[in-house]
């Protein structure tokens, strides 16, 4: 018995949107093409997961093209969010019993890097540092995998890239990249957009106009100012889009602004009440 998602499942099937704000995807291309792995670091809701989505379709559209894949096999990207209790077991497998055998499961990593995928690990900082540990092997001129369990040790397929993401506005001592595994990636850094971008990416998510979706962008920028004043972190261009979509269902610009944005970014009256002013000042 199977008990593994068929990697089928797992492919970009469809174009993802995504408006480039700068040169990240030539900056990519020529990562996966040298083998490097990729570190995308930016803030929250910034885009950087849809961007990982989009390069790899774009990638297996041009492995296809260059008949480096059959047209019929696509290039899937396997996600992982991390977190404190993400173990080494639940990346690289274990032995699991399926009624009376005791059967081998490949864990994501060790699957994306056996049959060439994308494997995305997402906020990698959340992951325990032990599990930070077992992917360097796969960051250098070796790119191998060890499986003590098995005593194996699995080459890279030469399709196979590494990317982890993470957010530097949260970083401390305690959750930080260390340089040792820092430095064996390329970084590429991602902000919000710029206004008139960011209206955009808006107005295409959530289908309003572009006029209102302008206002939302100019909202966002406003609220980033007060991380200046104690606010944790700014609106990002998800929540915008929250809001947006609230705004389309038939919610009155202000209130949804206020529960997609206000109440998602702070429980302080204080704060809330300078969220809501700006709010207030931009839309009618």
């Amino acid at each position: 018995m199977n008990t593994e998602k068929p990697l089928e499942a797992y492919q970009v099937v469809t174009e993802p949107y995504y408006l480039p704000i700068h040169d990240e995807v030539e900056l990519f291309e020529a990562a996966y093409a040298s083998k490097l792995p990729v570190l995308l670091k930016g803030p929250t809701g910034c885009g950087k997961t849809r961007f990982v989505e989009y390069m790899a379709y774009r990638l297996q559209r041009s492995l296809q093209e260059k008949g480096a894949l059959p047209p019929d096999k696509g290039l899937p990207l396997i996600t992982v969010s991390c977190h404190e209790d993400l173990t080494s077991s639940d990346l690289i497998g274990r032995y699991l019993l399926i009624g009376e055998e005791t059967v081998w499961i490949d864990g994501p990593l060790t699957r994306a890097v056996k049959s060439g995928a994308i494997c995305y690990l997402d906020e990698i900082v959340e992951a325990r540092k032990d599990t930070m540990v077992l992917i360097h092997s796969l960051t250098d001129h070796r790119r191998m995998l060890p499986i003590e369990k098995k005593g194996q040790v699995i080459e890279a397929h030469e399709h196979f890239l590494l990317v982890i993401s993470y957010n530097p506005g949260y970083q401390s001592v305690l959750k930080d990249l260390k340089p040792s595994t820092r430095q064996r990636f390329v970084s590429i850094e991602f902000g919000y957009p710029p206004r008139e971008l960011e209206a955009e990416i808006i107005a295409h998510e959530s289908l309003l106009d572009k006029g209102l979706a302008l206002e939302l962008a100019r909202i966002g920028e406003k609220v980033r100012h007060l991380k200046e004043h104690g606010l944790e972190e700014g609106a990002s261009t998800r929540l915008l889009i929250y809001a947006g979509q609230l705004i389309r269902q038939g919610i009155a610009p202000r209130r949804a602004c206020h529960i997609a944005i206000t109440q998602s970014l702070t429980d302080d009256p204080d704060m809330q009440r300078g969220i809501d002013e700006i709010i207030h000042t931009i839309l009618p």
